[in-house]
């Protein structure tokens, strides 16, 4: 059996971004028009390799409530003209706002956009309603470099669950 460790972190305050300028020549772009198939390509595209399976057997109507919540807004990276990765943020009233998707195509990972887009992220999430804190969860079967990108962007580990999977 294995055993899944999910990180919860969080960012108290918008002067603790450690930016990453380098953006490597990704371009982020808020999606204005939701559009519930991209949000459900992208998670199946970025999270195959990192078990996000929650959503999989989403019916489309599903996906349609979830992408066009006005509690959601989408941006994507693009790389070249192609999308590279994106995030979904979702406002949590008092509890701030959630990146609850966060991530990179398969063939966009390692070409070092990856601190760029999350900072693009963070300045995205506190500049909407001028939230009390950023958070986001991340677990032991991310992508290995994941937290460390969360951590060099000034975000701080509040608590940890251990589950056997």
């Amino acid at each position: 059996m294995q055993t899944i460790t999910t990180y919860f972190l969080e960012m108290r305050s918008p002067s603790l971004l450690i930016a990453q300028s380098d953006s490597k020549g990704m371009k982020v772009v808020e999606c204005e028009i939701n559009q519930f198939q991209l949000s459900k390509f992208f998670y199946q595209q970025v999270g195959k390799d990192w078990q996000w399976t929650d959503r999989l057997g989403w019916t489309d109507e599903q996906w349609r409530r979830h992408a066009e919540a006005d509690s959601l807004r989408t941006w994507i990276g693009y790389y070249k003209g192609s999308p590279a990765g994106y995030f979904e943020l979702q406002q949590q009233n008092e509890n701030g706002v959630e990146i609850a998707f966060f991530g990179l195509l398969p063939e966009f990972i390692g070409l070092g956009m990856g601190g760029f887009l999350l900072t693009k992220a963070v300045e995205s999430a506190w500049a909407w309603d001028d939230p009390p804190r950023v958070w986001l969860h991340t677990c032991s079967l991310d992508h290995p470099h994941a937290i460390k990108n969360y951590r060099a962007r000034g975000f701080e580990v509040y608590r940890t669950e251990v589950k056997k999977g």
